[in-house]
This record gives structure tokens, sequence and C-alpha cells, in this order.
């Protein structure tokens, strides 16, 4: 399977403190995992491009994007915080446009068939970011303006959005709960952070609960009854995956109790919808995952089956 991997050096840069869980760290853990594991020199490597004004208006509300703009600190200013763990600070505002430009860049590659897949290994994550505000981390919703770009770029009437990180996709919901062209499946720890509310049932979207303290077969049977399903009425033209790694059972940022060996399953599943729908199209795009060990080892397992490899 021809992969790329997505990154940004200005990736790196982003730093909202010493403390913060969500930190420059997450990548080096991923990219050691993958050296260790020898699927390094396997991936194709390319460099994110920088999203623009266009394509991120196409999922967020122009005024909180020229906002983003304008209070976006310079080196050696102070960070402007958002909310209560989202920071503005001095480099975020470029990691975030590569962020985003990372999905885009993925989408065109698997669009013409130089990659069958994509994982952009980028930060900030994205997925609760709503059109017209950040939170949770998250600035531009990266996802979302990559599925955006499908549609506009490559007239895409089908895309599947599938999201497993610990914590709902409060912004990805937000910007495509009334779009037909959308399937959003989501599987998250319910009650939880963001705690926002959940859109009433519909089609194109596909709430799965976990209760706080599941186990793998819990989300395993989560994702067989109403994911897989879904997504055989929808035959998706391109799969996108928010890869969110906290549902780790070694990850206090939820009360989830994944395995790095779920990851592989959730991705093999992922793939064999892939291969019957969309000739294996998928990209994925790091969300969230904080603790560095399981970080780095879920991610190379999702990756390892991404590139087809066993």
């Amino acid at each position: 399977m021809r992969t790329a991997y997505i990154s940004h050096r200005d990736c790196l840069l982003h730093d909202m403190g010493q403390f913060h869980p969500e930190s420059p760290e997450r990548l080096h853990a991923i990219e050691d995992r993958l050296v260790a594991s020898q699927l390094m020199p396997l991936l194709r490597h390319y460099d994110a491009p920088r999203a623009g004004r266009e394509q991120l208006l196409q999922v967020h509300d122009a005024a909180y994007v020229d906002d983003l703009f304008a209070r976006a600190p310079q080196p050696g200013q102070a960070p402007v915080m958002l909310d209560s763990d989202t920071w503005l600070a001095p480099h975020t505002l470029e990691a975030a446009l590569h962020a985003a430009g990372a999905v885009t860049l993925g989408v065109d590659l698997v669009m013409s068939g130089e990659m069958e897949t994509a994982f952009c290994a980028i930060r900030p994550p994205g997925h609760h970011a709503e059109r017209h505000r950040a939170m949770g981390f998250c600035f531009f919703n990266n996802i979302a303006v990559g599925a955006a770009h499908a549609m506009r770029r490559h007239g895409l009437e089908r895309i599947a959005i599938l999201d497993f990180d610990a914590h709902h996709g409060n912004g990805t919901e937000d910007i495509f709960r009334d779009e037909p062209r959308i399937l959003f499946c989501s599987s998250f720890q319910h009650p939880f952070y963001p705690a926002t509310p959940l859109a009433e049932d519909r089609p194109n979207l596909i709430h799965s609960k976990l209760r706080n303290g599941a186990y793998s077969e819990e989300f395993q049977q989560a994702v067989s009854d109403q994911w897989l399903p879904a997504l055989d009425r929808f035959q998706p033209q391109l799969i996108l995956i928010s890869a969110g790694f906290d549902a780790h059972f070694e990850d206090d940022m939820s009360g989830l109790n994944l395995l790095d060996t779920d990851y592989a399953w959730v991705t093999e599943r992922i793939m064999e919808a892939a291969a019957v729908h969309c000739g294996n199209r998928v990209v994925s795009t790091l969300e969230g995952g904080y603790v560095m060990n399981a970080l780095g080892r879920s991610a190379a397992a999702h990756i390892k089956v991404l590139m087809g490899v066993h």
C-alpha cells in the first residue's frame, strides 16, 4: 500500500506551556515508534502546505477566522486564552494552518492515485473546533477542512468521517450535521467532555456512546453493529479518520480501556470497507492521545494497517 506521512516542522513549534498535555512530544513519540518499528523508511514523506483562507471558510465563519488572525501573538508575546485549556501561542496559527493543509494534501494524494492512504502527523488537533469557536485544544477543524476540500475540489458526493477519539467530535458534527454528503460516525465516552448537546438522530450521524470503564469488547461491538452497516449503506467514495488514541487504558484523559490491538482492529475494519467502496482511499489525521508510550504504540499499529504491512 502506498502510504503518505504528512507533517510540518511548524507543528512542533506550537506550545501551550510546559504542563499542557497537548505537547510537541506527541509527534516525537509517534515518529520514534515508527523508526523503532522500521516503518518510517517505508512511508512517503510530505511537508504539509498551509491551508488557504478560502479552504478555511468552507467550514468556519469568516469572523472567527479573522479573529484568530487578529489575535495571534507574535514571538515573545504572551499567549491568548481562547478557553480554559486552549491557548493561542506565538506559533499556534502557523501550526494550525499547516495542520488543516495536511488533510487537504492527503485528500489530493489519494484522489489522484499517487498514494492510496495517508496519515497526517499534525497538531494542534481539530475535531472539537466548531464553525465559530475554538475549544478542546483545537483551532481549525482539520478533518472538516479536508472533507470540504474533497467535495469542492474533487466533486465527491459521499465522504465518511470516522472518529474513534475518546471525546465526541462535536466540532465535526456542528459543521456537517446537515450535510447529507457526509456520514459522521463517532465513538466516545459518554457522558464526558465536551458535554455539548448531541444532534438528534439522523441518517448521516452515528453516535456510538461508550460507558465510563468500557473495554475492547464494547468498542468493537459498537463499530461492528453501527459503523460497518452504515458504511455499507452509504458506500463512501473516500474515508477520513479522526484518529484519537486517548481511549487507551494507559491514557488518563478518559475512562476507557482500549488496547494497542483495538486500534489495529478498527483500522483493519475500515480498510476492509475502503477496499469495497472507495479503492482503499483513506486519509487519517491525528487527534488525541496524551501518554507518550501508549500514543506511539497505538499510532504505529494504526499506521501499519494503513500501509498494508503484515
